[in-house]
């Protein structure tokens, strides 16, 4: 592959859930300020590889991980590594919008907060910009005292984009986070992703392969825990290496 920036890498990652061997020996370099799409059947692996990459799978029971996930040349499953500080780094949007139940403000106020910041004019400076920067500011720039489990699933989707933008991450994790929208609010977290790839590396899952072909730049395919191909989308699209590649982009099976 031509000489790209490498934002976050896997190297022999393995993770077991109990008996359950869900990742197997995946190694993949993925590249920064793109989208990288994560596609493949339902119980693939594409969710968990995602939530490694925050160590979210931490928070399960019985998870088991070997291998290396290398952010900044250091691997993030070193026991000194501060977890609070890594999901500042690497943020995460879930799959359903979950707004805390607090205003606008507060919702992207509350981690810039918890890291420390209080100075009301450096919180509302950071506020606009998240909202802005989630193109969902000159909807709710009127309402931000007002709660935020009053908007539309759309809008709280882009609140919490917001939400992870406020605390200055390097990359975003979005984890089939347009699939309980409709197509208007997805197409617009999909022009605001290709918005946000100039400052934030996206890796995004998505059982959605229009979506994929749209807004993706790179493409890595799993299939029963294994990264079967991993390159750019065009190329993967279009001229797979892998049958089963082909096989599930052309529909066969998935």
């Amino acid at each position: 592959m031509e000489h790209m920036d490498i934002s976050i890498e896997a190297a022999h990652l393995n993770l077991w859930y109990g008996d359950h061997h869900a990742l197997k020996d995946v190694n993949v370099s993925i590249p920064k300020n793109e989208i990288t799409a994560l596609i493949g059947p339902s119980g693939c692996g594409k969710s968990t590889f995602l939530k490694t990459l925050n160590r979210m799978n931490d928070l399960v029971d019985g998870c088991r991980i070997e291998g290396e996930v290398r952010y900044e040349g250091k691997d993030i499953y070193d026991p000194k590594v501060d977890v609070t500080l890594l999901r500042k780094k690497i943020g995460m949007v879930f799959q359903k919008a979950n707004p805390f139940p607090m205003s606008i403000y507060d919702n992207i106020a509350y981690g810039p907060r918890i890291h420390g910041i209080r100075s009301k004019a450096k919180l509302d400076a950071i506020v606009e910009k998240s909202l802005r920067d989630a193109a969902i500011w000159d909807e709710v720039k009127d309402r931000l005292k007002t709660s935020a489990l009053g908007m539309s699933g759309g809008q709280q989707q882009r609140l919490c984009i917001a939400r992870a933008l406020a605390v200055e991450p390097d990359i975003i994790l979005m984890d089939e986070s347009t699939s309980a929208l409709d197509p208007i609010s997805t197409g617009k977290i999909e022009d605001l992703c290709l918005q946000l790839k100039e400052k934030y590396t996206v890796i995004m899952v998505t059982h959605n392969m229009q979506q994929a072909v749209r807004i993706s730049d790179y493409c890595a395919f799993f299939l029963l825990g294994e990264l079967v191909e991993f390159g750019k989308s065009e190329k993967i699209f279009s001229t797979p290496e892998d049958k089963r590649t082909e096989d599930y982009i052309t529909g066969r099976f998935g």
